[in-house]
């Protein structure tokens, strides 16, 4: 077996919460689908409440900041409601991520290096009400030492591009993106950051990242939720936790 630290599993379940706002009800909820991961072996749940309310609501996060036993990933724009919701909680972390309004999902890193003041600013109270900070960006060596300057203590790596070349089929680019992945998740480790890494990811392309060693985290959300719909939540979850572990070892 390796010696490499467990690399950890953080289950977005944002996209529970669209299926239910498709019907406008309760159903399915998405607080019982974090409890399922939770109990499948996730190691932490991510949820990203957009402004728009798209799909997480306020009052998931509620249910979520009060019932978890697993930490909680707050993923939000850099806005200043956000950040009066996350102070209010305090989750355990908050992930910065960019949002537009007509994007499906989030399409791109952060912009940090343009931004670094405004940013460094905007991060510092949530630090110190006690969350980790983390910054979710493109793997560019510029916005990785932007973020380390304005403090933040963990970048997620975008690994949407490798994810989307391997799908279609570009399997140059994907092998592209695969290194650029993983000399950035170098470069962050040696900076003294946390290096996680997330969107897009399948059981058909997360191994190559797993192996990362200085990866310790991976969050994983609307693959396994559809991958529910054809094998339930904890089975799907249980795959991708078992190609994470094999990959670490």
């Amino acid at each position: 077996m390796s010696d490499q630290p467990k690399l950890r599993l953080g289950v977005n379940i944002d996209h529970v919460a669209t299926v239910r706002n498709a019907r406008g009800g309760a159903y399915p909820d998405p607080l019982r689908a974090a409890k399922l991961a939770e109990e499948a072996g996730a190691d932490g749940i991510t949820a990203h409440l957009r402004e728009d309310r798209r799909h997480i609501s306020d009052a998931d996060i509620e249910a979520l900041a009060a019932a978890l036993t697993v930490p909680l990933n707050f993923e939000m724009a850099a806005t200043d409601e956000m950040q009066a919701i996350a102070l209010r909680h305090k989750p355990h972390a908050v992930c910065i991520v960019p949002e537009k309004r007509e994007e499906r999902t989030t399409e791109g890193g952060l912009e940090v290096a343009r931004e670094e003041n405004r940013l460094a600013h905007f991060i510092a109270p949530l630090r110190e009400a006690g969350c980790r900070v983390s910054i979710f960006i493109a793997a560019d060596r510029a916005q990785i030492e932007a973020a380390n300057r304005i403090g933040a203590e963990v970048i997620e790596l975008h690994t949407g591009a490798y994810c989307d070349a391997h799908a279609e089929g570009r399997f140059d680019d994907r092998d592209a993106e695969l290194e650029r992945l993983r000399e950035m998740a170098a470069f962050g480790h040696s900076l003294g950051l946390e290096v996680h890494a997330g969107h897009g990811l399948t059981y058909d392309t997360v191994v190559p990242v797993a192996a990362f060693p200085e990866l310790r985290e991976l969050n994983i959300g609307h693959f396994l939720i559809g991958e529910a719909i054809f094998r339930g939540l904890p089975t799907a979850i249980t795959e991708m936790r078992r190609l994470m572990d094999e990959a670490r070892a």
